[in-house]
């Protein structure tokens, strides 16, 4: 997932396109104390999803890590090697019928965390685009991936979710989606609406939540060199110091906090 701030939005034209997902097994296979708590995380093959299974599983965390192509993602398969608490299942976010499938096998499951990472961050060849050059069908893949994913994501969830002792929703958001603090130039027209739509969504969503005693919040990991081009870049962070204060902040978490969209550093963003 790539999350821009406003510096760092043509530093990222420089980035290829947004890749794949990862891997095998049964959550029969884990082992653990039924106290453990559990997270399931979406696009956890690279980048800030794979830190956060990384992250987590240094705590000793029950993780559902999902992907798309289980069968590419080597570096989630070998970490899940050493991990029994680590189980890969595939899930595409844009594979409504197979997202209930998944919700289906784990039925019986809480979820102290559901976190909504995978995303399709912006195309070098089409981030530029205009008006006149706009391609509406690659508006509709990133509102599929960005937006709507997500909350058929939490749909499917919800009751594992509900049924924990944490009861947290948490997206993966980006400043792009802000009309506030995101970039005022005529780029990113379909990353930052949909970012935007994924933060209106989420929003909503805590209306209902809160009554639930489920809480759901935004967050805005800043701009991480998840590739060798960005972490160049002037004030890009480490992928794992992003994600270390996202824990923090993920740990601070309170029902005060439903509806928010949280910067890394924890400060309340604007949008």
């Amino acid at each position: 997932m790539k999350c821009l701030t406003v510096a760092g939005l043509f530093a990222v034209l420089l980035a290829g396109p947004a890749p794949a997902e990862p891997a095998p097994e049964s959550f029969a296979t884990v082992h653990t104390e039924p106290s453990t708590p559990t997270v399931l995380i979406t696009g956890s093959n690279r980048g800030i999803g794979f830190e956060f299974v990384r992250q987590f599983a240094a705590r000793g965390w029950r993780i559902i890590a999902t992907t798309r192509r289980p069968d590419r993602a080597d570096d989630l398969i070998e970490l899940a090697k050493s991990n029994p608490d680590i189980v890969i299942e595939r899930l595409d976010v844009t594979d409504h019928a197979g997202i209930d499938e998944l919700a289906a096998r784990y039925a019986d499951r809480p979820i102290d965390i559901l976190l909504l990472n995978a995303a399709l961050g912006p195309a070098p060849a089409t981030a530029m685009a205009q008006l006149e050059t706009l391609d509406f069908e690659l508006a509709q893949r990133h509102f599929a991936v960005n937006a709507i994913g997500p909350m058929k994501v939490s749909q499917a969830f919800y009751a594992n979710v509900k049924a924990s002792d944490r009861k947290q929703i948490i997206a993966m958001s980006s400043d792009s989606g802000s009309f506030v603090a995101g970039s005022q130039a005529p780029i990113l027209f379909h990353y930052k609406a949909s970012k935007a739509a994924l933060n209106m969504y989420l929003h909503t969503l805590a209306f209902a939540a809160q009554k639930r005693d489920v809480t759901v919040v935004m967050l805005h990991p800043g701009l991480v060199g998840t590739n060798p081009r960005l972490a160049k870049f002037p004030g890009a962070l480490k992928t794992e110091d992003s994600v270390r204060q996202l824990m923090t902040v993920i740990d601070g978490l309170t029902s005060e906090d439903n509806g928010r969209f949280i910067r890394y550093t924890g400060e309340t963003m604007p949008w």
